[in-house]
């Protein structure tokens, strides 16, 4: 078959009179033309597939939405930020409308009567977060303190501050400092239980992150143990970890937020002042369990018993109970 040569002007204008049908059929002879005329050796493109031969792709996962009530420069997402639980001492301090009384120790917990010092973004970013709610953040820490040196001296200072809710930054500086973690999870877990016993709300923050350390099992392993306790206690965590790992892959630069020693600069003491409060605000929305109603003739479940907290059931030690509520958890 003589293949077409190049189309003047006047055989272009009838080629674009013919009829649809023959257009095709001439488009059908063009393109045996094209691969006849292949040089020898040339590979036959290979054919499309059909639709039961295509190659599936997976389905691409929309990014998780940065939470866009925290300043352009500290959004991450809420899944990357915190831990909820309730705050049932901050929220009779609300409903009682008197101030809520907050204690902040731990590292960069340092710094009284400064703009620039934690305390006073974490008191400004509480009372922009809670309008009309007066805040007073009372700042306790020592520079280098451990965890065990931490809870000891808790007890003194809960009976001097009063406070409603306590704030701990822990496990950076016993991490530093080496501390075996099983003593740490101990002297933790039996400082969240003191103040939990005494009617205190607690908070924790788990440790910064620094890519110097991102692949050290150990510094891994002492933010696993903070997440732990915050989980078997059932009380918020702030997860500034994955906050400051997460803002690093954003182009924020380490150095912008961490100064010396691991210690946060203004940048970095305000994101997480932001992060707190968050938390907590979002952590005071919390419901209460429904109560029953007192007129119900429904009776209690035997193979079950109220837990410490009374916002959920258990199964009775000893029966067999294949159904419990579970425990109601903020995430």
């Amino acid at each position: 078959m003589a293949c077409p040569q190049a189309a003047r002007p006047a055989d272009a204008a009838r080629r674009r009179r013919l009829a649809p049908g023959l257009s095709a059929g001439l488009s059908l002879a063009l393109g045996a033309c094209l691969i006849a005329s292949a040089p020898a050796g040339a590979e036959t493109p290979s054919p499309v597939p059909s639709p039961s031969q295509a190659v599936k792709v997976a389905p691409v996962q929309a990014a998780e939405a940065l939470d866009q009530s925290l300043s352009p420069e500290c959004r991450v997402p809420g899944s990357k930020l915190y831990t909820l639980a309730k705050l049932n001492a901050v929220k009779a301090a609300l409903k009682e409308k008197r101030p809520v009384r907050v204690l902040s120790i731990g590292s960069s917990s340092a710094g009284l009567g400064t703009g620039s010092s934690y305390p006073v973004k974490l008191e400004n970013a509480l009372e922009s977060a809670l309008p009309d709610v007066q805040v007073e953040v009372e700042s306790r820490s020592l520079p280098g303190e451990v965890a065990s040196g931490a809870g000891e001296r808790l007890r003194t200072l809960v009976a001097e501050v009063e406070p409603d809710l306590v704030i701990w930054q822990v496990g950076t500086n016993d991490a530093l400092a080496r501390v075996d973690i099983d003593s740490f999870a101990e002297a933790l877990d039996d400082s969240v239980k003191w103040v939990m016993s005494h009617d205190i709300d607690i908070v924790l923050i788990d440790p910064v992150f620094t890519a110097s350390l991102a692949e050290d099992d150990y510094y891994n392993r002492m933010v696993s143990t903070v997440q732990e306790v915050a989980r078997r206690e059932a009380v918020p965590l702030v997860h500034r970890y994955a906050a400051m790992r997460f803002l690093s892959t954003r182009g924020t630069d380490e150095a912008h937020m961490l100064g010396h020693r691991f210690r946060l600069n203004d940048l970095g003491l305000r994101c997480m002042a932001e992060h707190a409060a968050r938390a907590i605000t979002l952590s005071l929305l919390q419901s209460d369990p429904a109560k029953p109603d007192p007129k119900s003739d429904a009776k209690p479940d035997p193979n079950t018993i109220p837990d410490r907290t009374g916002t959920a059931a258990r199964p009775t030690p000893g029966r067999d109970s294949t159904e419990a509520a579970p425990a109601t958890r903020g995430n």
